[in-house]
């Protein structure tokens, strides 16, 4: 009886600690912004909007969110639609060697990150006239999550019933009109799942941007975020933890609303 209540005591102890390590970093983002002189403790804020003044006076802060909105979005419409195809046709065509193909996809996605091929992929946009372009940056970024993405959507495409496509095949259905109709509305939780984890990869990105967006008025806030620091390099706890919870508000949302439509669930739309 002694051992199991020492048991339980530890348990609960670990816990609390686990989440004592979580919880307290939210608590300091959701109060130092409110705060008139923040520190790195957590207190009771003041309740001052001096702190977002500062945010919106800064004449990068708000539109380097608006950037990031546009990358992420435009690298998520792109991994969706090109990686739903290409998932369905390796889903319903047989080809010689194509799980080895997927998985050879995959981990050369996972051992050839952004990171490893940045002089290369540098290179590439210099060549394509790609430097300090938005649209250049999310097609880099959309060939980097790619693989991982075509990976996990296949698993969702074959789940979808072939039965349902030869009734749309017999009722003269083009194939294009078959995926929109039939195998979309079927899959539409992964591809959720696949735009919340593109959209999370992207908004969060630091080194790409850095690097191939040269012009402050196009970097994202990833990348402002980085000089919000005074000039000694020090960080300016009243700009950056206000920024950083602006930062934060759209990805908790995004995860809140796809998360009531759907519920992360990692299956097809079939009820079994």
């Amino acid at each position: 009886m002694t051992r199991f209540v020492a048991g339980r005591i530890g348990f609960y102890t670990l816990i609390a600690v686990l989440l004592a390590f979580f919880t307290i970093p939210l608590l300091w983002l959701a109060t130092a912004p409110f705060t008139s002189d923040p520190t790195y403790e957590v207190r009771m804020p003041d309740f001052t909007f001096e702190n977002l003044q500062m945010i919106i006076d800064h004449p990068y802060a708000l539109w380097s969110l608006v950037n990031s909105l546009v990358l992420s979005i435009g690298t998520a419409v792109l991994v969706v639609v090109l990686s739903a195809l290409a998932a369905y046709a390796l889903s319903r065509v047989r080809l010689p060697g194509r799980d080895a193909l997927l998985y050879a996809l995959l981990l050369l996605s996972s051992i050839i990150t952004g990171t490893a091929a940045m002089v290369p992929l540098f290179q590439l946009a210099i060549e394509l006239n790609l430097i300090d372009s938005q649209t250049g940056l999310i097609l880099i970024l959309s060939g980097g999550l790619l693989p991982a993405a075509i990976f996990m959507i296949k698993d969702f495409m074959d789940s979808t019933p072939k039965s349902y496509e030869e009734s749309a095949r017999v009722f003269g259905a083009s194939p294009l009109q078959i995926v929109r109709h039939v195998v979309v509305p079927v899959v539409r939780p992964g591809l959720a799942t696949i735009a919340v984890w593109t959209i999370a990869n992207v908004w969060g990105n630091f080194l790409m941007p850095f690097l191939l967006l040269s012009d402050v008025e196009k970097q994202p806030a990833a990348v402002i975020m980085y000089t919000l620091y005074t000039e000694g390099g020090q960080a300016n706890l009243k700009v950056l933890s206000t920024f950083g919870l602006l930062y934060s508000v759209p990805v908790v949302l995004m995860y809140l609303f796809v998360s009531k439509k759907y519920g992360f669930r990692f299956h097809g739309g079939i009820k079994r």
